[in-house]
């Protein structure tokens, strides 16, 4: 089926999201929904028309992305696309002259503020994360790995190759980036790096669903199309309330009205990333469902794909050859700092395949807990503590960044051949 046809059917389901009406019918799922219900006065699932709306999402693309890609980079050449986005990233839609129509439709989204958006709240998401500082960017990494189990999710990366031999550094590094200068202060400002990386991502997601709306293997009727709205939704949510919570592990707090903050901050990042469903949670007992529901909907669909990406991941940092001594050690402290970081945010999947033993690293994290307590509590009662740390966990971030990928800038482009 051509990509214009699967994108405007609004009403089917992917046959492999079908496991979640299934799972939910085990009686231990049954009994937990009613134990819930009475005590905490809340369903762990979605209703109904909720998950209903999510299954049908698998089917929505970007149409503004997507139609610039086929109308500008596919037959004016990518050179010349990615010169006429730089401009109008850098300086507005009106600065490109002779703008394509695409280009126009594209910008007039991304500069229209949704009316949900509070500025305020996304700020204070942002900041947030920062104050998660390197851990953070370690936990989320690593929690990405949870949705490479399924085929929606991990095809679109195994056939484009990035995640996978000698690019698999670059290609998580360079999520780090974008997960740094997005949530930067400002972050989000027309002409800032992390509103230009999340459009750059946007176009390169579009690129990739291009090219697989084509490709003889991607089954449409059982995963939807590639890079859906659905599966887009999923390190949002992620890199939000799980990745907050879970970051107290190692002594870093959070307040619930923060990880809504920050929940919120990636709502207002997918929507410069085209990430527009049909449902996206509002706040933590819709992310607690959401997070349910997609449990659930797990089967464990990606076979070999799926391991081949989850244990590239750790396998990236392993030290290179040949470097100084000094840079040597510190790789070597960072690589095994990752075990610990990756044990503990996928939990049992660690187990499931041939990774290497993150003991006794997986310690690392609660070792922090005494320093990070303390400042993540001063903070919360003293301004200008608050003010320090931000500061401090910023600089951290940069200099892990540069201790990695030295002077690399990421370019956010997609392959120009697919894998396979």
């Amino acid at each position: 089926m051509a990509a214009a046809d699967v994108t405007q059917v609004a009403e089917r389901v992917p046959t492999e999201f079908r496991h979640y009406w299934r799972a939910a019918e085990r009686p231990g799922v049954r009994t937990a929904r009613a134990v819930a219900r009475r005590v905490f006065g809340m369903d762990l699932l979605p209703d109904e028309d909720r998950v209903l709306r999510f299954a049908q999402g698998y089917y929505d693309a970007d149409p503004l992305a997507d139609a610039f890609v086929a109308e500008v980079y596919m037959t004016g050449g990518a050179r010349r696309a990615r010169a006429m986005l730089d401009q109008a990233l850098a300086h507005g839609v009106e600065a490109v002259p002779d703008a394509p129509e695409p280009l126009v439709r594209l910008f007039a989204q991304i500069d229209e503020e949704p009316a949900w958006l509070d500025r305020e709240r996304s700020a204070l998401g942002a900041t947030v994360f920062r104050r998660l500082g390197v851990p953070g960017l370690c936990f989320a990494g690593a929690g990405q790995l949870v949705g490479f189990t399924e085929n929606a999710g991990v095809k679109p990366l195994a056939m484009h190759g990035g995640y996978v031999g000698a690019s698999a550094l670059y290609r998580l590094m360079e999520t780090a980036r974008f997960w740094i200068d997005t949530t930067e202060p400002g972050g989000l400002e027309p002409g800032a790096p992390g509103r230009a990386i999340a459009v750059r991502v946007r176009i390169m997601h579009a690129v990739i669903r291009h090219r697989l709306n084509r490709h003889p293997e991607w089954d449409h009727d059982a995963w939807g199309v590639p890079i859906s709205q659905s599966e887009s939704i999923g390190p949002l949510v992620g890199s939000a309330v799980p990745l907050a919570y879970g970051a107290k592990v190692a002594g870093l707090r959070s307040t619930r009205a923060e990880a809504e903050a920050l929940l919120h901050f990636w709502r207002h990042v997918g929507h410069l990333m085209g990430v527009t469903p049909r449902w996206f949670p509002a706040d933590l007992r819709e992310c607690l469902q959401y997070l349910a529901m997609f449990r659930l909907s797990r089967a464990f669909t990606g076979g070999d794909d799926t391991t081949e990406i989850i244990e590239s991941y750790p396998r990236a940092f392993v030290p290179r050859p040949g470097t100084p001594l000094p840079r040597r050690l510190r790789d070597e402290v960072n690589y095994r700092a990752q075990l610990g970081y990756t044990r503990l945010a996928i939990g049992s999947l660690y187990r499931r395949y041939d990774m290497p033993s993150p003991w006794p690293w997986a310690l690392h994290p609660f070792l922090q807990w005494p320093v990070n307590f303390a400042a993540t509590t001063l903070a919360r009662h003293d301004p200008r503590a608050a003010r320090l740390l931000d500061r401090y966990q910023r600089w951290r971030r940069q200099t892990w960044w540069r201790n990695g990928m030295g002077d690399t800038t990421p370019a956010y482009t997609a392959a120009e051949t697919l894998r396979r």
